[in-house]
């Protein structure tokens, strides 16, 4: 692979589903080179399945037909890595990083399935731990380094479509968007979080917002209760998080939005973006 790097990530909410429905056609038109998956539910014989020719990294969760995250790329990749905080942090198919050559060039690409969590129960504990050692592990990724996938928090109102509604929920309490906040906010500097809390930024780039700029969305999940789809009522939950380094080489960024409700083939739309490398 050499010069333009285009990056693909989406939760497929169950790989085998996900193939039967249309991926491979949206797949085959995308020209993607790196693909990162959440939600697999599925082992690598069904991920080889769904990917032929592809090379395919993953972890699986430890409950069958739960969560499982993966890279595929068209060329092995150099390393992976799936640890993620202590022995007291579940990240069992919810992260993986995979380093990627491009011609001289070395990058990490991160596919990441934060839990979704659920507000004032145990669930929310584990969210929060686990982007406690996702804050911890960014410090760590080196110069050129892309977290994508599912991470279940909408940072800003621009995200979510019915906010004022979402205010308590989980994926926009004021705690959780506050991680946002320092992943984004100056490299080194205080930031004063949405909760109050002051901390480090870290410096990295929104991908997404950078590229859209301040508008609503563009969104990536819809529920599929009522008419969220056709009403675009959606969430921007799905994300490319870049270092300041690749997010200057970025070239393109867009959300490939199924044409109708009958035609996606995950609850989640693919976040593709370029990037120029080598």
């Amino acid at each position: 692979m050499s010069g333009n790097l285009r990056i693909a990530s989406v939760n497929v909410n169950g790989i085998r589903a996900a193939a039967r429905k249309g991926m491979g056609p949206w797949l085959e038109k995308a020209h993607v080179d790196v693909l990162t998956l959440q939600e697999v539910r599925g082992d690598a014989s069904h991920l080889a399945t769904a990917l032929p020719g592809w090379h395919v990294v993953g972890d699986e969760a430890l409950a069958k037909g739960r969560a499982g995250v993966a890279i595929a790329t068209r060329e092995p990749v150099a390393a992976t890595r799936i640890e993620l905080g202590d022995d007291t942090l579940d990240s069992a198919g919810r992260w993986i990083e995979a380093d990627v050559a491009v011609g001289d060039t070395a990058l990490t690409v991160v596919s990441a399935y934060v839990f979704t969590g659920e507000n004032g129960t145990d669930k929310q504990v584990a969210k929060y731990a686990f982007l406690d050692a996702m804050e911890t592990r960014m410090l760590h990724l080196g110069e050129l380094a892309v977290i994508t996938g599912d991470l279940n928090v909408g940072h800003r109102e621009l995200d979510i479509r019915n906010w004022r509604g979402n205010r308590k929920k989980a994926g926009f309490l004021p705690r959780e968007r506050a991680y946002f906040d320092r992943f984004t906010g100056p490299a080194g500097g205080t930031v004063t979080a949405v909760d109050g809390s002051t901390g480090a930024g870290l410096g990295w780039v929104d991908v997404g917002r950078r590229w859209a700029g301040e508008v609503d969305g563009p969104y990536t999940w819809w529920s599929n209760r009522g008419q969220a789809f056709d009403n675009d009522t959606g969430w921007r939950i799905d994300y490319h998080l870049a270092t300041p380094a690749l997010a200057a080489r970025v070239t393109g960024y867009r959300v490939d939005r199924a044409a109708s409700w009958d035609t996606r083939w995950s609850d989640h739309a693919p976040v593709v973006a370029d990037y120029a490398i080598g």
